[in-house]
């Protein structure tokens, strides 16, 4: 049976406890927080990388993606060839009065075009002014932090093993080349180690024979 009084006893010795103990006081904003790596703070728009796929807006659960572009014939590149069309960007806004941070967009996107960036102070007055257009979008890029390094064990990216094999290959290549051009250049007349040099010649013979 428990004492009476043994309860508000307990929660008086938290409270004693807890009085005696040196508070944590985050002084924000002048001092600001340390984030996680991979804090989700605000999307960032790599414009370059968007090809208008429409795929970050057409997953986005709360439809707060806006995005407009028009089609743009490309002259062919060669003669003869034939005419291609493409998306141009117009528009690519990002309503975070709206946006719940979910992260679809950025883990969706097939070209790399959006990326999480741990800034967090973009408050506003007004929630009109929560819309970043592209150009807004496009700044916080510049808050991106670098990916992380790879592990040394770990198996080396395709892309880069592909271009180092292309490399080594194009090398090779021009070592064979130049290998296979020094024999030519030895073997041509009057430049081997037996041709006559200048002025070794034997004298011009006079008319009538010898004497």
């Amino acid at each position: 049976m428990p004492i009476p009084g043994s309860g508000l006893a307990k929660g008086l010795a938290v409270t004693l406890r807890t009085m005696t103990k040196r508070s944590h006081t985050a002084q924000y904003p002048e001092v600001q927080p340390e984030l996680p790596p991979r804090s989700r703070g605000v999307i960032g728009l790599f414009e370059e990388n968007c090809t208008v796929c429409m795929l970050c807006a057409r997953e986005c659960p709360d439809w707060c993606i806006y995005i407009d572009s028009h089609k743009e014939t490309v002259p062919a590149a060669a003669p003869g060839g034939r005419e291609r069309s493409r998306n141009v960007l117009d528009r690519f806004a990002i309503d975070f009065s709206l946006c719940m941070y979910c992260g679809i967009c950025i883990e969706v996107c097939p070209f790399d075009a959006l990326f999480w960036s741990p800034e967090f102070e973009y408050a506003e007055t007004d929630i009109h002014e929560l819309t970043h257009e592209r150009d807004k979008l496009r700044e916080w890029m510049w808050t991106v932090p670098a990916p992380p390094a790879l592990d040394p064990a770990a198996e080396e990216p395709k892309e880069i093993a592909a271009a180092r094999k292309a490399v080594e290959k194009a090398e090779a290549a021009a070592a064979q080349a130049a290998a296979a051009a020094a024999p030519a250049a030895d073997a041509e007349p009057g430049t081997g180690p037996g041709a006559p040099g200048p002025g070794s010649g034997t004298p011009d013979t006079p008319a009538g024979g010898p004497a």
